[in-house]
């Protein structure tokens, strides 16, 4: 109101003549708050105050994520693809609140079970922060702890524990929270419970495929992959390689055991007798051809799982290849890392459809075809026979309602 009578806006309004630019803006603005109060129709509780709240609250206003609102989740723990799952699942949830996901913590350990041994790690040390948000922006948005105006405007939201928590009453819980207004008074909402984000989803594969693309390894990470695809596919005359996620481990075999007994199925174990026959007869497989053995650590000493492959199968692993000092190197997040990568190019992958690892890297593998319709990025399950006693071909169905194939496993593949 100031400024208006230092443009001598009375004046104007009475026949005057206005020569600053700066009034003529104002005039029009007040202008057209006259208009809508005028014509548009009046709704209980309305106030211009609540036009001045949302201007300012609303920074982000096409972009789609508001970047003044925040969601806080607990430290992301279990294996790599586990936690890029429930890292996916706490960005979905932060769209679903219109709030920007504060940088979680990753776990860089696999104590799983002894949660005051988790080694924490920021995600920005695995995952590249500012091209996350180039890559995911107007869809979930990432956010640092510097960016809150004030830590202690929190509401912490309890979100159950494990799957006690069921999926009804989760996703009733996010829906209240996110049309009540009085939690919107909240800088930050902090989600407190026990690892809230393995167990419930109410998103489609495609939206859990968009997150994903938006993961990006940080240069170190990703030059340690190529120092061991190199090794691979050799210096002189590069050759084609399969890679193998061999799950053979004894405590994979006792679980799969177990989950086929409880399913009632016998495609859930592979031996490695078995493993190595259903790639042998992988249709078309040209030879000779470098084979990739992606395995724990604690198999490398176990000589047998480079024996007994067919002629023109060269078969590989970390210590054989010369890599195990690069992965040495690191804790076991970001080996797993490398070892995702190393199976991401390779030129045909083939994994257990049970196992998160293999599903997420061919759910990635699925949307290069996709994005690529002329390449192609072949992917079998070894666990689930095909044409000849071979692999069968898997690919992600994109169209699926929730994750449950890629979360739990399921011997039902699209090919």
């Amino acid at each position: 109101m100031e400024m208006l009578f230092n443009c001598k806006l009375l004046k104007f309004m009475a026949g005057g003549n206005l020569n600053s630019t700066a009034c003529k803006c104002v005039l029009l603005f007040v202008a057209v708050l006259i208009l809508r109060t005028l014509f548009l129709p009046h709704s209980p509780g309305f106030e211009w105050s609540n036009i001045v709240y949302v201007r300012n609250q609303s920074p982000s206003v096409g972009s789609g994520i508001r970047q003044d609102k925040f969601l806080e989740v607990p430290q992301i723990v279990w294996g790599l693809n586990n936690q890029k799952i429930a890292f996916a699942r706490a960005c979905l949830t932060a769209r679903m609140l219109n709030r920007t996901l504060l940088m979680p913590s990753l776990s860089a350990s696999l104590f799983y079970k002894e949660i005051d041994l988790l080694q924490p790690i920021s995600f920005d040390k695995v995952f590249q922060f500012d091209k996350f948000n180039a890559l995911c922006s107007g869809f979930v948005q990432l956010g640092r702890y510097s960016d809150l105006s004030n830590a202690t405007r929190v509401l912490e939201m309890q979100k159950g524990s494990g799957r006690k928590w069921t999926m009804e009453r989760d996703l009733d819980q996010l829906e209240q929270h996110s049309r009540v207004s009085s939690f919107d008074d909240h800088e930050t909402i902090r989600i407190v419970g026990k690892n809230p984000f393995l167990w419930h989803d109410h998103w489609p594969v495609k939206d859990y495929a968009k997150v994903f693309e938006c993961l990006v390894l940080v240069d170190e990470i990703s030059q340690e992959a190529d120092r061991v695809v190199s090794r691979i596919r050799g210096s002189t005359e590069p050759l084609p390689y399969v890679a193998v996620h061999m799950r053979v481990e004894i405590d994979w075999m006792i679980h799969c055991k177990k989950l086929e007994q409880r399913l009632n199925t016998n495609q859930i174990c592979s031996s490695e007798k078995e493993i190595k026959e259903r790639v042998r007869n992988i249709a078309d497989l040209k030879r000779p051809v470098v084979v990739y053995l992606a395995v724990a650590d604690k198999l490398l000493k176990n000589s047998s799982i480079l024996e007994g492959w067919e002629e023109g199968l060269v078969p590989f692993e970390k210590k054989k290849l010369g890599v195990d000092e690069i992965y040495r190197k690191y804790p076991y997040l970001i080996q797993s890392a490398i070892d995702y990568e190393v199976c991401l190019r390779a030129d045909i992958f083939v994994g257990n459809s049970f196992s998160t690892f293999s599903s997420l890297v061919v759910l990635e593998r699925t949307q290069k075809m996709i994005r690529n319709v002329d390449v192609r990025w072949p992917s079998y399950a070894y666990n689930v026979p095909g044409e000849l006693n071979g692999p069968m071909r898997w690919v992600t169905n994109m169209s699926d309602s929730n994750l449950q194939a890629i979360s739990y496993g399921t011997n039902h593949i699209s090919s």
